[in-house]
């Protein structure tokens, strides 16, 4: 049956849709339908085409995106054709690929995907191993640093030959040792699967050429997303039949904290300068007034592509722009508000958002949605897997799975306890560092030595017991599993382990175990003993657990609001949209006001926020605010003054003048003279740069290795000097536990203490 794909789509869209051959780059606004177009362009492939389902690879960046394409493309084709075609997420079709060709790599197919919470607890193994204070130097910065290498496909031994700095030196004692462990616990880390992927293709050529020669079309949705390393990978499957489909937005470009690079969708067309490029401009999710306060916040952006975004959609009620005093009231407002459009029939609980830019804004929120009887699901709290008693049970699954995976060995040897504590398991670690092996084959070697009462003096008889019976458990499960499904072994691990008996002895007991139920409902689906490309069902099971996403288990149907991020609400849409916290210091965030780039992303991520919204939007601030330990008065957003006034109703009224009145207040002892007249926002502005002209004399002369005195810091060292615009950026290694910080010389309070 012949597809009238085209059916429905504006001309830019079809346009997009027929255009089979050669490189293309779509230029997809906010709400332009461009996952129809994605789905309806592979549909006209296969339909009119005559390409072949699997002929085709669509990559996205979450599997929610992944998964709704293959439902939308399900109701045009058979489900043979729809489970033939690939749409996935970059790192799920790196894994894939990965186990298939795995014999040309030093992995096992039934590898280790190392999440945060294992690369974490690896990297402060590593730090321990070679001597680095955690309280001095950061793990997560280290991790950033080490993550950020990967995203550029540079190895331990590139980043040692580049280092160029004292904390690069930190970074590449680390580097190179983690590397060895993960290696030696047949594991990858996220970085790993996109990064092993190019090398793969770079040393291979005939796997490359296989790849190139099965998928004829290339499509990457999200493109302003992607990192070199991912981009290299696109390019590389495109190198034979020149067919790259990319679609994105750089205005959405909000994740370079995760290594984006938005040059790769600003730069394709000097990439592929036969490219073909068209932008769908037309918007079918927002009303008139919500799109025209968007394009202006995000109009002051140089980093972008032009393109004039309309709608035919009704002007709409106008932005609701309301202030409280501090946060506490702001939920209350926010909530009472919610609560008027449930009431009203305006809205359902499923349409309505609270968005904000840190997660720890959520705490206040939630206590008002307890006390208002709000249902809500918070999207970026403890994700499911993560918590405590589902990750414990994974971990057994993944070492029965790949027994040399030392981070969910070290987990779980002694839950429930088995007397096997910490000092025995660091005198196992060193051990195992020595011999260069993993935990369990150190624990192997010890266990089958005939004369180990002697050979491994550095464990005392009780806890070289303990440790028998541990590894004597485990062998038993794993080999009493073997023809089990996958939630016959989850139960098995549940009840051979004592894990049932264990969380009832604590405290919401019952409630963890309802966790491990739903965990062994996830189970359900992977009931077969082989797939397709037979793999073991617990390979890909644990390879699906460790990929999903917070978003991937948003429910779109629940009877409940939905709390969420501004970085995780992207490709979401909500009927009504509430953004709290418009403050300075928080949207934009503290860490952008000094840097042009990083205030760019900031827009962009207020952009992402206003445009998740159909008809109704409300823009909340408070006028102090408890954050970071502070509680001083809070700054109206600059956003907010980007949006015209004729589109935004200030609700004003006695929560205003109560804000006003307060305002007064607390500003008027400081007698700000000459600026006391403007507005709370110019005030910010020309206090900052009144300071900037206060300390315009200070000249840079320090250096790394200096010692220097903070006023509220203390004492630290400095580890990095570099110029920027009309300033420089020290970086800062403070003592006391306050670790590394990054500061302006003009503007921080510091001084250079006698080195000598």
């Amino acid at each position: 049956m012949e597809l009238n794909v085209s059916e429905n789509l504006n001309e830019k869209q079809k346009l997009a849709v027929e255009h089979t051959e050669g490189p293309l780059l779509i230029i997809a606004g906010p709400g332009s339908g461009k996952t129809r177009v994605i789905t309806q362009r592979i549909a006209h492939l296969i339909d009119h085409c005559d390409v072949k389902p699997w002929q085709i690879i669509a990559m996205t960046f979450t599997n929610k995106a992944a998964r709704e394409m293959k439902d939308r493309l399900g109701t045009l084709f058979s489900d043979e054709e729809q489970h033939r075609i690939n749409a996935s997420t970059f790192h799920s079709f790196c894994a894939m690929l990965l186990r298939r060709e795995a014999d040309f790599l030093s992995l096992n197919q039934d590898y280790s995907i190392l999440d945060d919470t294992d690369q974490i607890s690896l990297l402060k193994r590593v730090m321990d191993e070679v001597g680095i204070d955690p309280n001095q130097w950061k793990v997560r910065a280290i991790q950033s640093a080490i993550s950020n290498a990967k995203s550029k496909l540079m190895t331990a031994s590139a980043f040692r030959a580049g280092k160029n700095s004292y904390f690069e030196e930190i970074v590449d004692r680390v580097f190179t040792r983690y590397e060895e462990l993960v290696s030696q616990s047949n594991a990858v880390d996220f970085d790993d699967l996109i990064m092993n992927t190019n090398i793969l293709f770079q040393n291979h050529p005939e796997v490359l050429e296989k790849y190139q020669s099965r998928y004829l079309h290339i499509m990457v949705d999200e493109f302003q997303d992607t990192n070199l390393a991912q981009y290299q990978i696109a390019q590389q499957l495109a190198g034979l039949h020149k067919n790259l489909c990319v679609v994105g937005d750089p205005d959405q470009s909000i994740y370079s904290w995760r290594n984006a690079d938005i040059t790769n969708i600003l730069s394709f067309k000097k990439d592929y300068p036969d490219a073909t490029e068209i932008s769908l401009e037309q918007n079918y999710r927002s009303t008139k007034t919500i799109l025209a306060a968007a394009q202006k916040v995000i109009s002051p952006n140089q980093n972008r592509v032009d393109k004039d975004l309309w709608t035919q959609n009704d002007e709409g009620s106008p932005i609701i722009i309301a202030e409280a005093y501090d946060e506490f009231e702001e939920a209350r407002i926010t909530l009472n508000e919610i609560q008027n459009l449930i009431d009203t029939g305006i809205c359902k609980p499923a349409e309505i958002a609270i968005m904000f830019r840190v997660n720890a804004q959520s705490r206040v929120l939630e206590e008002a949605c307890l006390k208002s009887g709000v249902s809500y699901q918070l999207i970026g709290g403890i994700r499911f897997y993560q918590r405590q008693e589902v990750k414990d049970i994974v971990s057994y699954l993944r070492l029965l799975n790949n027994f040399n995976d030392d981070a969910s060995l070290a987990r779980i040897i002694n839950v429930p306890q088995r007397s096997i504590g910490k000092t025995t398991l660091n005198k196992l670690s060193e051990q195992a560092t020595s011999g260069g092996c993993s935990l369990w084959n150190q624990i192997e070697v010890i266990l089958n030595r005939p004369d180990h009462d002697n050979s491994t003096s550095f464990l005392n008889k009780r806890s070289l017991n303990s440790v028998q019976v541990f590894y004597n458990l485990m062998k038993e499960i794993h080999d009493g599993s073997k023809d089990m499904d996958l939630q016959s072994k989850i139960d098995l691990v549940i009840e051979r382990t004592g894990y049932r008996d264990y969380l009832q002895a604590m405290e919401h007991g019952e409630e963890r175990l309802q966790n491990l139920n739903e965990l062994r409902e996830s189970a359900a689906d992977f009931i077969t003993i082989e797939d397709e490309e037979g793999l073991d069902p617990l390979t890909i099971f644990l390879e699906r657990v460790s990929l999903i996403s917070d978003v991937d288990r948003l429910e779109d149907h629940a009877n409940s609001i939905t709390m969420i991020t501004l970085h995780q609400a992207k490709g979401l849409e909500y009927k009504t949209v509430f953004i709290v916290g418009m403050e300075e210091g928080l949207l934009p965030h503290s860490r952008s006001l000094e840097h042009p780039e990083q205030m760019e992303e900031e827009r962009r991520l207020c952009y992402v926020g206003l445009t998740r919204a159909h008809s109704r939007l409300y823009l909340m601030r408070a006028f102090r605010r408890g954050y970071r330990g502070n509680y001083e008065p809070s700054i109206p957003s600059r956003f907010l003054k980007d949006i015209p006034s004729k589109l935004t109703l200030n609700t004003g009224g006695n929560i205003k003048q109560r804000v006003d009145n307060n305002y007064k207040k607390a500003e008027s002892p400081k007698k700000l003279s000459s600026i006391d007249d403007k507005s709370p926002y110019e005030q910010y502005k020309e206090r900052i740069r009144q300071k900037k002209i206060n300390s315009s004399k200070k000249k840079n002369d320090f250096n790394p290795g200096d010692k220097v005195m903070h006023d509220v810091f203390g004492e630290g060292v400095v580890v990095d000097v570099k110029a920027i615009p009309s300033d420089f950026e020290l970086t800062i290694a403070f003592k006391d536990g306050l670790g590394i910080k990054k500061l302006l010389l003009q503007l921080a309070p510091i001084k250079k203490l006698n080195n000598m």
